[in-house]
């Protein structure tokens, strides 16, 4: 049995996208939109730059990820008066009931993995894996959720 983090977190990863992928597909969402959803619903007003920086993904991929959230009702873009280049995001009212079911499905799934773990473990576990992310945004890279 491999026995490092690499291997547990892509574990955890399939088993998450696996647990998210037919809720998601329920409402018309994939994989691949959700930490755009959930960033817009955590920074309503953002602009597609502080989207694209946030997430590390290039302005091309986060225009296209955009246009797709838009067409499927679950956001809009505004116009900025002053400066006619600029667009704010926020999330529709379909968008907000989607980015509830997106916080929900994190909030089921991480009950689901962390049974059996008493508080404290818990805790532990949670600080560890924070301490360890804080080595990514060191090197620039990792999303910003």
């Amino acid at each position: 049995m491999i026995s490092s983090f690499a291997y547990y977190n892509a574990v955890f990863r399939k088993d998450f996208v696996d647990y998210c992928s037919g809720r998601l597909s329920e409402i018309g969402l994939s994989q691949g939109l959700l930490y755009f959803l959930i960033y817009v619903g955590k920074h309503p007003g953002c602009t597609p730059g502080e989207l694209s920086k946030a997430l590390s993904m290039d302005a091309g991929h986060t225009a296209r990820s955009v246009g797709k959230l838009e067409q499927g009702g679950f956001l809009v873009q505004k116009q900025n008066k002053e400066d006619k280049r600029s667009r704010s995001l926020s999330l529709t009212e379909q968008g907000e009931d989607a980015f509830e079911l997106c916080r929900n499905l994190f909030f089921l799934w991480d009950q689901q993995i962390l049974k059996g773990l008493t508080k404290e473990e818990e805790d532990m576990l949670m600080a560890l894996l924070k301490k360890a992310a804080g080595n990514l945004k060191k090197k620039g890279a990792g999303p910003d959720v």
